[in-house]
């Protein structure tokens, strides 16, 4: 709590400044954040009071024995169990970053048709997983597969915490499956990473000089709406020194294309920048941790046996059409909680 009440005074402080309304967005931003701050605050002061007034209510009952009242307090603890659960999991967002938007990256992987449709499925998944935490979202770019699926898709996420939330997401998400697309229905594995950044396009220091910058425009191939694919307006950049290479084609207009695509690759800069130094850290304190593409994160097994595993933390289950679905609540919080495990520093 004392950290949060540091960020109030902090985020206070800077909106106080004139100069900082200059950047309309970033200030929006910022006040965004502090009313979710604010909030998250009177969420705990609140809890705090209740529960010392059902355990007031409790006392008094132990010299008066009331059923009915018995079960009121017993209806009232287990609410106040609830949301202090709940409270408790945002407690463990103290990492930089997870306060902050997300964007969202999936492409397919080894598999052929199969990957490219288990990429669509992973698509559909986060999407309703963003519906359920009731965040917004905004598809910025989708590749369709040739014969099926999706070989890309970008969409951003928008709402309190949605980068800590979704980075249990990032990494290789592997399906074992009776494959829809073999007519000897046989057993196939197909593979697609999810890469989750921070969205850091007003906070990343970063100077994008226009003699590093290869920008392509063409005809969307996406849905849109008129002219999205009558005209020139989707945009790519590649960013030459890096390599890094960014789509946006969802836009109404060339020059909206751009900027989003200009903010993303921002943003994937700004989280190389990150990892790099973390990699160096790991790397003088001698523990370094595999991120390569063979690595896969979590499994889900169609057949013989219906499975999800996080090989991560452990995690499973065996209602796979749940977590299909979008429900991923226990893996985001279970992967959390992971995380700030000493063992795992």
């Amino acid at each position: 709590m004392p950290a949060k009440k540091a960020k109030i005074a902090d985020l206070e402080q800077k909106l106080q400044d004139p100069e900082l309304w200059a950047n309309r967005e970033l200030a929006q931003k910022l006040s965004q954040q502090l009313a979710s701050l604010h909030s998250e605050v009177r969420a705990w002061n609140d809890l705090e009071l209740e529960a010392r007034n059902n355990l007031d209510l409790s006392k008094e009952l132990a010299g008066d024995p009331d059923a009915e009242l018995e079960a009121e307090i017993e209806s009232k603890t287990k609410e106040l169990e609830s949301r202090f659960t709940k409270l408790d999991f945002l407690a463990f967002f103290t990492a930089p970053y997870d306060e902050r938007n997300a964007i969202v990256a999936i492409s397919a992987g080894a598999g052929g048709t199969d990957a490219q449709d288990w990429a669509e499925m992973l698509l559909a998944m986060l999407l309703r997983f963003a519906e359920r935490k009731n965040f917004k979202t905004h598809l910025v770019d989708k590749q369709s597969g040739q014969e099926a699926g999706i070989k890309s898709a970008t969409f951003e996420v928008q709402g309190p915490y949605a980068y800590g939330i979704f980075k249990s997401e990032s990494g290789v998400h592997r399906l074992v499956r009776i494959s829809p697309y073999d007519a000897e229905k046989m057993r196939h594995t197909s593979f697609a990473l999810v890469d989750v950044i921070p969205d850091l396009g007003d906070l990343a220091d970063i100077e994008l000089k226009d003699e590093d910058l290869r920008i392509d425009v063409y005809r969307s191939s996406g849905h849109g709406g008129q002219s999205v694919n009558t005209t020139d307006s989707a945009v790519r950049i590649v960013h030459i020194p890096t390599g890094l290479t960014v789509t946006c084609q969802n836009e109404r207009s060339q020059l909206q294309n751009k900027q989003t695509a200009l903010k993303i690759l921002k943003s994937r800069l700004g989280q190389k920048q990150i990892e790099e130094r973390e990699k160096t850290e790991r790397r003088i304190r001698g523990a370094v941790k595999s991120a390569e593409w063979g690595s896969q994160i979590r499994s889900y097994v169609l057949h013989p046996y219906k499975l999800v595993k996080d090989h991560r933390t452990g995690l499973e289950t065996q209602n796979v059409d749940a977590v299909l679905h979008g429900e991923l609540d226990e893996f985001s919080e279970s992967y959390v909680r992971w995380l700030v495990q000493p063992t795992n520093k």
